[in-house]
């Protein structure tokens, strides 16, 4: 099989937009988007709301890698950030998402940073080393 080139997405988050999301209705959009993991992360941070923007950021940036956008049959939750450190993180897959990289056999890391606006990430997927 010959090897693909990598694949990269990015998306940028106003932080005062996931305010409001969460402010709102923070209970339905929470269960609906933050896996329990993301939601204990933000809680320990410093700033809740950015590391929250960080992870929808990553959301949206690791879906473009795998080529559904939001949709695509693929869940908010099929898509876990999980964080090594405060601007690199592991792109866990579960659900169809996992089913949609296993076909090009990728893993997709983020590189995340954020301002007191905006949150910032980028995903790269690439064929897992055999």
């Amino acid at each position: 099989m010959a090897l693909q080139a990598p694949r990269i997405g990015m998306d940028v988050v106003v932080l005062a937009r996931v305010r409001r999301a969460l402010e709102g209705k923070q209970e339905q959009w929470r269960r609906r988007v933050f896996t329990e993991g993301e939601w204990t992360h933000a809680e320990a941070s410093s700033d809740s709301f950015a590391a929250l923007a960080l992870c929808f950021a990553a959301k949206e940036a690791a879906f473009k890698v795998l080529g559904t956008g939001w949709g695509g049959g693929v869940a908010w939750q099929d898509v876990e950030v999980q964080r090594g450190t405060e601007i690199e993180a592991r792109i866990a897959l579960h659900g169809r998402a996992a089913e949609i990289a296993a076909l090009d056999d990728l893993m997709l890391t983020a590189s995340l940073a954020h301002t007191d606006e905006l949150a910032v990430a980028m995903v790269l997927g690439q064929a897992a080393q055999k």
